[in-house]
């Protein structure tokens, strides 16, 4: 039965499409249920409530707890459900409006949503959740693949720094094999240098020694010729008073020159007992040489050139054949004549 009371100005109820015409309805505890799902009521720019489902279902409960209207009796008001995205979604459909943090339900949506909503009949998510998968296995997919490529490149940046640190080390070691190398042959160069200076140095000296004994040669020369060395210095017997021999013997036949050794002057010359005629040639070193057992002599006194004959061979004084009895004495010492004629370059 429908109520006949005109609507207040400004408010429209909206009726529910059913399968018979509109009738009497009064509110149940059914009816007034509040409808599942999340929603969003639209603000009103005239200053009403942004959802008139809200208001409708406050005034259908108020009638209800009366009991004494009907929501015949009631004004028609206007009743704004969310949209098909909304319900699919549980947000708004995403149209800008200024109150509701710039979102605005659009009619159209609205309707088809409420037409859903009084049939009971809910639209299909499936495809939608299916595009939301979709993204998320494309994000997740992204993600991998974005993990992998920054695996990749750290790997690579690993691979470029191992090489480079192998690149450095073999360089490192090419150039200590090099010095090492340069030492070596520096060494090796050194030593050559130090033994061919050495061996010249030596050869040096040689020469030196040679050029000496060549001088020497040239300013001392041999005390006689024709002779055979019987006794050496040293020899030890009962012949000699000191129980060995003192000098060197020059066995050649009495009348053979005895000859200066060196430059030098004559300081004693006369008998000398068991030396017999004896010559003493003192050399500018302070040097002396002894000529013993003399048959004659020839300069006694003054100076004397190097192979001038000062005397000759023979047998006087304590011998057993005619020799010469050659001594050469230092700071009153004795010391061996062959190696003193030796040293001077001569071939004795």
């Amino acid at each position: 039965m429908a109520s006949n009371l005109p609507a207040p100005e400004g408010v429209e109820i909206q009726e529910q499409p059913t399968a018979g015409a509109w009738g009497e309805w009064n509110p149940t505890e059914d009816s007034v249920r509040p409808v599942r799902g999340k929603h969003r009521v639209a603000k009103q720019r005239g200053g009403l409530a942004r959802s008139s489902t809200v208001l409708g279902v406050g005034v259908i409960a108020a009638v209800g707890a009366s009991g004494i209207a009907t929501a015949q009796d009631r004004p028609q008001v206007t009743i704004s459900l969310p949209s098909l995205p909304d319900l699919m979604t549980g947000g708004d459909s995403g149209h800008g409006g200024a109150g509701d943090n710039g979102r605005q339900t659009d009619g159209g949506s609205d309707a088809e949503a409420g037409t859903a909503v009084r049939t009971g009949v809910i639209p299909r998510q499936s495809d939608h959740r299916a595009d939301a998968g979709e993204v998320l296995r494309n994000r997740i997919l992204q993600q991998a693949e974005s993990q992998q490529g920054a695996a990749e490149a750290q790997a690579r940046a690993e691979a470029e720094r191992t090489a480079r640190e192998a690149a450095a080390q073999e360089a490192k070691d090419k150039v200590e094999a090099a010095r090492k190398a340069a030492e070596a042959a520096a060494a090796e160069a050194a030593a050559k240098a130090e033994q061919e200076a050495k061996e010249a140095r030596e050869a040096a000296e040689a020469k030196a020694e040679q050029e000496r004994l060549a001088q020497q040669s040239g300013s001392y020369s041999l005390p006689t010729s024709a002779y055979t060395l019987t006794s050496h210095y040293g020899d030890s017997g009962s012949m000699w008073s000191s129980g060995h021999h003192t000098g060197l013997d020059f066995a050649a036949p009495t009348g053979t020159p005895a000859k200066a050794v060196a430059a030098g002057k004559i300081t004693s010359a006369g008998w000398s007992g068991a030396y017999g005629y004896r010559i003493v040639l003192e050399l500018e070193d302070g040097t002396e040489v002894w000529y013993c057992h003399l048959s004659s002599m020839s300069v006694t006194s003054g100076s004397v050139a190097p192979g001038e004959t000062i005397g000759r061979v023979g047998a006087t004084g304590n011998v057993t054949g005619p020799h010469l009895h050659l001594e050469v004495r230092k700071g009153g010492s004795t010391i061996d004549p062959l190696a003193w004629l030796e040293s001077k370059g001569l071939n004795v």
